[in-house]
């Protein structure tokens, strides 16, 4: 189906614009920090619960090969928020943020 909306996300007290899509998107090979969410829209406006953060260089293998598909579609996965971020050190750096703060169920 591919991007539904986009959704922004804070961290570190910084906030973050992600590209929301669905889960059956066929995502390039770009550089993002990346979240699987169980996506919920009331009175028109989205909320996101966060299952599993992760970062990587390639988005499209990362995400078609995920070894935690089956984790957070128990817990209602819907989503994938992408943030498009080049350089690896600032993209673990955002990850070990988010991870500290949000503390997702998948990511273990």
């Amino acid at each position: 189906m591919g991007k539904i909306a986009t959704a922004t996300f804070s961290a570190g007290g910084k906030d973050y614009s992600f590209n929301a899509y669905t889960t059956d998107t066929d995502f390039n090979e770009v550089s993002a920090v990346y979240i699987f969410t169980e996506r919920t829209v009331k009175d028109g406006k989205g909320s996101h619960r966060y299952l599993y953060i992760g970062e990587t260089e390639a988005l499209g293998s990362r995400i078609a090969n995920h070894e935690k598909w089956e984790c957070v579609d128990d817990k209602g996965c819907n989503c994938v928020c992408v943030h498009q971020v080049k350089e690896k050190a600032a993209r673990e750096a955002l990850e070990k943020i988010f991870l500290k703060e949000k503390n997702p169920p998948c990511n273990d």
